[in-house]
């Protein structure tokens, strides 16, 4: 790892070194949280959780052949290579921080209220046409899981694409801090974590941190069709780059990437026409979904940013493949299951139901409580409700405390409501 010394990690994290000065010159060959995945030459992190207090692993990391540990404890009792720092937490973004700055690589940081998952994939599939990407893996997309995917970068990489997530105000400050993105893209503005952003001004005012720590030359791809983000036609004095269905717009922008001709062709997918200031293509799209058009439009933007040609960004659009929990398509038993399972919102919970209703045959609906909704919580789930029934929801299995207000809404139409206020229950 390039520059990843002891003695720069000591002064990267602000922290004390206890051991022979020796080690100070070695660098580590990764960093680990968890003491079964300390390899050789690692440096461990040992974090204190609700349950587990990493630094009883200290001796059986470095047995495995670790070659330093921080810790928050008293370093003398230690006879390893320690890093005496106040917070672990805190070093390792401190520390995943210098990390980035010694690597000569282009950072895409994405985030948004809906869709980040599925735009991080498409945008990662689009770029490695051309370049070797690395690209956050399940949801290491907080302040300890973007850390360790920043540790995972290697001079192999020309391309990190980094999601970016958060549910309060300050912790877009302190991962963008460390992503430093020469490209940040957001996806929308949308109903998540209202309990501590209050509204959707606040949602848009948390996201928007990110852009305090672009690159001095960062470029910003946002949704143009977004109402809040929209609003944000310049940022650090650079015009913003936007995207959206249709070439017309409902606010004062111009969409610099669109897309038109929409077809829907259900569970296998949809197509679309998407035009760009170097020229028109047709794309395929394999994952069901109208909101998998405008993942289509950011990769597309992204991968023009980065220099690939028309047809390398349709190839990677092409190409993309879903992961589990998101729009994942499963086929048991004469069967196709949704897997579309992970952190659901109002807005993303509407969108699954529109793919749901594009499916063939008898459609069931399983679906539980949504959180961090802030004080409309009930009224959102009822809306739910209703739009489950709307969309031609045949059984709608609702599980969960405030689902007992979705099933209400949706025993208004003709869908058969089946309410259990525990899993077990739903299960039994």
């Amino acid at each position: 790892m390039k520059n990843m010394t002891l003695k720069n990690i000591t002064a990267a994290c602000h922290g004390t070194f206890h051991g022979d000065s020796s080690f100070l010159e070695k660098e580590i060959t990764g960093v680990a949280i968890d003491s079964r995945k300390a390899a050789p030459g690692f440096l461990f992190v040992p974090l204190k959780g609700a349950r587990v207090d990493g630094h009883t692993f200290i001796p059986q990391v470095m047995e495995q052949g670790a070659l330093a540990t921080l810790t928050e404890e008293d370093p003398s009792s230690l006879t390893c290579p320690c890093i005496h720092v106040e917070s672990c937490e805190k070093a390792l973004r401190d520390i995943a921080a210098f990390y980035r700055m010694q690597l000569d690589i282009k950072v895409v940081g994405i985030t948004g209220s809906v869709g980040k998952t599925s735009t991080k994939e498409t945008i990662a599939s689009v770029l490695s046409r051309k370049y070797n990407v690395l690209k956050t893996e399940g949801n290491f997309n907080n302040e300890i899981g973007l850390p360790l995917t920043i540790f995972k970068i290697r001079a192999k990489h020309e391309v990190a694409v980094l999601e970016m997530g958060i549910s309060d105000f300050g912790e877009m400050h302190r991962l963008a801090a460390m992503a430093r993105p020469d490209i940040g893209v957001i996806t929308n503005i949308g109903l998540c974590h209202l309990e501590n952003l209050g509204t959707r001004d606040g949602i848009l005012q948390a996201k928007t941190e990110m852009f305090d720590h672009l690159q001095v030359d960062g470029t910003v791809i946002l949704n143009g069709d977004d109402d809040k983000l929209s609003t944000k036609k310049e940022v650090n004095g650079k015009p913003v780059i936007f995207y959206g269905v249709g070439a017309d717009s409902a606010f004062d922008i111009k969409k610099d990437i669109y897309a038109t001709d929409i077809e829907n062709h259900g569970l296998e997918g949809m197509c679309a026409k998407i035009h760009t200031p170097q020229g028109d293509f047709d794309a395929k799209i394999p994952i069901p979904g109208e909101h998998n058009v405008y993942n289509a439009l950011a990769g597309t933007a992204v991968g023009l940013q980065l220099g690939l040609s028309i047809r390398e960004i349709a190839q990677g659009i092409a190409s993309v493949q879903t992961i589990a929990g998101r729009t994942n398509l499963l086929h048991v038993k004469g069967m196709t299951v949704i897997d579309d399972c992970y952190n659901a919102n109002p807005v993303s919970m509407k969108a699954s139901l529109d793919v749901l209703a594009q499916a063939d045959g008898r459609k069931i609906a399983v679906l539980g409580d949504m959180g961090e909704l802030g004080e409309n919580e009930c009224e959102m789930h009822y809306e739910v409700g209703k739009y489950a029934a709307n969309q031609g929801v045949d059984v709608l299995f609702c599980c969960g405390t405030l689902s007992e207000e979705l099933a209400k809404g949706a025993q208004r139409g003709h869908t058969q409501v089946m309410y259990f206020k525990t899993l077990d229950k739903t299960v039994s």
